[in-house]
């Protein structure tokens, strides 16, 4: 399986713009910019495109696991902030803060495959950044 999106840069690194596009058509010429990205401008950025590709992988693979141990959630909300690094021109945390509703499932269950889930969703692995979890069992 293999998915695809396109960015156009235009112009220097501070002045320019550019757009990104996926394979979907979710986004389609969306804006991003120096300013979208480190400061509060108009448009998206690499890293926000990384935080929802990660809290939607995380989420995802989890009712995957919770499925495979006999569990249905009811919801599951994730939120992945990303951090970059300037200095080390680097992404290096995410942290996923997790609200769920699990009917039947044990606290100590619900963490064991919360911790699955976040270790092996395909995000997680591509990462090479620490990867934090705050689990709320609702």
């Amino acid at each position: 399986m293999k998915r695809h999106a396109t960015a156009v840069w235009n112009g220097s690194g501070k002045e320019g713009h550019g757009t990104v596009t996926t394979q979907s058509g979710v986004l389609k010429d969306n804006q991003y910019s120096f300013n979208s990205r480190f400061a509060e401008g108009i448009g998206t950025n690499p890293e926000e495109l990384v935080a929802a590709a990660h809290a939607g992988c995380f989420a995802m693979k989890l009712s995957f696991v919770l499925g495979a141990a006999g569990f249905t959630p009811d919801s599951l909300e994730a939120t992945a902030t990303i951090n970059l690094d300037p200095a080390q021109g680097a992404i290096t945390a995410s942290h996923i803060v997790l609200k769920a509703k699990v009917p039947g499932i044990s606290k100590e269950k619900f963490d064991e495959c919360s911790a699955d889930a976040k270790a092996n969703c395909p995000i997680s692995k591509l990462l090479n950044a620490e990867i934090t979890l705050d689990a709320e069992l609702l």
